[in-house]
């Protein structure tokens, strides 16, 4: 009587156990959001980001959606997700923006690559320009170039694993105007090297200063220039720097760190 009791005991322990453990899995939920009706090197990259992060959910550590509608960036659609990723396309209606807008101030994570950015005079989104730390797209290098990127700062949980200096794959690199680097909001993570310059052969980035990954301090987000053609995840360095910049956005939820829980 007493062994069944104890097999009792144990496997009601076990359960307990089984389903404490299921709980804590996924960690978090992610939404990205990219466009099939670009030019071919973005939804080159997009193919390849998609795969790529889908790769990282092996043993449900977190959920990775995906949609090719930007008519899902709606407040019931995105609540229930603790971060946006822009892969290669952003908000366009005044709804989407509304509620883009909404899920930011609200604590929402947003992880934006390349042309997610983009912003110039047409835009007429001043949240968003200042949301980017007041930057405006101002010029690009083409063809894709390979650059030196420079660390800017060793401590940073996004980059203190990284080198000094390291060359990142093929890329268009964009340059903003003003620097991201003048808002005392924005924390520069990583920029072009001068020793780049002159970048480009057919458009040329001459000089000047040209965050490439940065942080407004005023949000939860983080945004990389990379993101352009079939070449970005080619590198394991740049692949950390990847893969460190999205855990620390799902881990600076002010609701807590998923990955302490």
């Amino acid at each position: 009587m007493k062994t069944r009791i104890s097999w009792i005991v144990t496997i009601a322990l076990l359960s307990v156990s089984i389903i404490a453990e299921a709980q804590r899995y996924p960690r978090f939920k992610v939404l990205a959001f990219y466009n099939k009706h670009v030019e071919r090197a973005h939804v080159e990259f997009a193919d390849d980001a998609i795969k790529f992060f889908k790769g990282l959910t092996i043993g449900n550590g977190f959920v990775f959606d995906t949609t090719s509608s930007m008519s899902d960036l709606t407040h019931e659609k995105i609540k229930d997700y603790q971060l946006l990723m822009m892969i290669n396309d952003f908000p366009h209606s005044a709804e989407q923006r509304k509620a883009f807008e909404q899920y930011m101030e609200n604590g929402g994570g947003w992880f934006g690559f390349h042309v997610a950015a983009y912003n110039d005079r047409s835009t007429n989104w001043p949240w968003f320009v200042n949301f980017l730390g007041g930057s405006v797209f101002n010029r690009n290098s083409w063809p894709p170039l390979p650059a030196k990127l420079v660390i800017e700062d060793n401590k940073h949980p996004v980059t203190k694993a990284l080198p000094a200096t390291f060359i990142a794959p093929l890329n268009e690199w964009y340059q903003w105007k003003p620097s991201p680097r003048e808002n005392k909001k924005v924390k520069v993570l990583a920029s072009l090297s001068v020793d780049n310059y002159p970048l480009g052969l057919k458009d040329i980035l001459p000089d000047g200063d040209t965050p490439v990954v940065w942080t407004n301090t005023d949000y939860r987000m983080i945004y990389l220039n990379m993101g352009h053609g079939d070449n970005i995840f080619s590198d394991a360095t740049q692949n950390k720097l990847i893969i460190d910049a999205f855990r620390w956005v799902a881990a600076s939820d002010k609701k807590g760190d998923p990955f302490k829980k």
